[in-house]
């Protein structure tokens, strides 16, 4: 969970916020991910990230606070390359984030997975997956244990675009659609896969009909509306739960390159200009100004509070120390199994006997 102080500070900033305080929350929630994700290109030029494979979600942000502020607290997810945000606004802490993406033990899974591989089951996370769809069948799974259990909770996949070329996503929706799983796959389309653009990938791009064919509950969405994301989902997680699995496919676009080293050299300076004026939280925050719910010496004072929580994960996790040689092994064998002898101890001690 978030420092405890902070989080107050926060939380009572959004309540200053008059009116329509479900959009000041989530407008809090994409600010954080936004300056979360700003921090992290920060932690990479500063040379002290964990590797280079870093994948921003900027411009994504209406789709992970929408669809996770329509989840409740026992249902359970799966992420892919660019799942920082989502795990944001389930809740993680941004310090142990941070710490993971620079390879500290004080990350989620001590400095081991990095950026892509940031998980925790206490907070319903099932896994980060690299692997391109990866991690979708591992909701059906989780869906089919739910309706099993009659838990009431429902089992969320979050996947970008680049996932509806992958054959083990219509085998998870044909197996959710005959067994009426509490199942939502969340696409999240930010118009490229790596650096193709979507229509150059495929000739049908209406995600959500693909959907519809296998029976599941298809629709699409604006990404650049959060307070819409957020109430379509709501309606489909309420439909999962009730055993009619939904596919929903959140449209945006993708602000920087496919990874950090990334220019999009596939794209010109003209689209990416008019793309990034799909941004959710300028939409939001202009909305909060125009219905007078918000005044921007408010907003301006959330913000930088949120920058300076942000700033504190970096402070964090550059602190925090690396994992030593011993770590190499936990919590890959199961408790009470002996663990491999590291390399460099078995050369030393054959060594040693010369």
């Amino acid at each position: 969970m978030q420092d405890a102080g902070a989080g107050q500070g926060l939380e009572a900033r959004a309540g200053d916020i008059g009116g329509n305080r479900a959009l000041a929350d989530l407008y809090r929630t994409m600010r954080r991910i936004r300056s979360f994700e700003e921090r992290v290109g920060e932690l990479f030029l500063r040379g002290e990230s964990a590797g280079s494979m870093l994948h921003l979600s900027i411009g994504e942000e209406a789709a992970a606070a929408g669809v996770c502020a329509a989840m409740r607290p026992h249902d359970t997810f799966t992420t892919h390359h660019r799942g920082h945000g989502i795990f944001l606004a389930r809740g993680a802490d941004p310090r142990r984030m941070m710490a993971e993406i620079a390879g500290k033990q004080d990350g989620y899974c001590q400095g081991k997975g990095g950026s892509m591989h940031i998980a925790d089951m206490g907070l319903g996370h099932l896994g980060a997956n690299a692997i391109v769809g990866g991690g979708i069948p591992a909701v059906v799974g989780a869906g089919l244990s739910s309706k099993c259990k009659a838990l009431g909770s429902v089992s969320v996949a979050f996947f970008g675009d680049g996932a509806m070329q992958q054959g083990v996503l219509y085998e998870s929706m044909n197996m959710a659609a005959l067994w009426d799983l509490p199942v939502l796959f969340v696409c999240i389309n930010n118009q490229y896969g790596m650096g193709t653009r979507v229509d150059q990938a495929t000739r049908a791009t209406d995600f959500e009909k693909r959907a519809q064919a296998f029976g599941l509950n298809g629709r699409a969405v604006d990404g650049l509306d959060v307070e819409a994301v957020r109430q379509i989902a709501g309606d489909m997680a309420d439909a999962a739960r009730a055993g009619r699995p939904g596919f929903l496919t959140v449209s945006c676009y993708r602000f920087f390159g496919h990874a950090r080293m990334d220019k999009s050299p596939y794209r010109d300076v003209a689209e990416e200009a008019e793309g990034r004026k799909k941004d959710p939280v300028a939409f939001a925050r202009d909305r909060l100004l125009a219905e007078a719910l918000a005044d921007a010496a408010t907003l301006d004072q959330l913000d930088a509070e949120i920058g300076r929580e942000m700033d504190a994960s970096i402070d964090f996790a550059i602190a925090a120390e690396v994992p030593g040689p011993e770590a190499m092994f936990r919590d890959v064998f199961a408790a009470g199994e002996p663990q491999p002898e590291p390399l460099r101890t078995r050369l030393d001690r054959v060594l040693a006997r010369r």
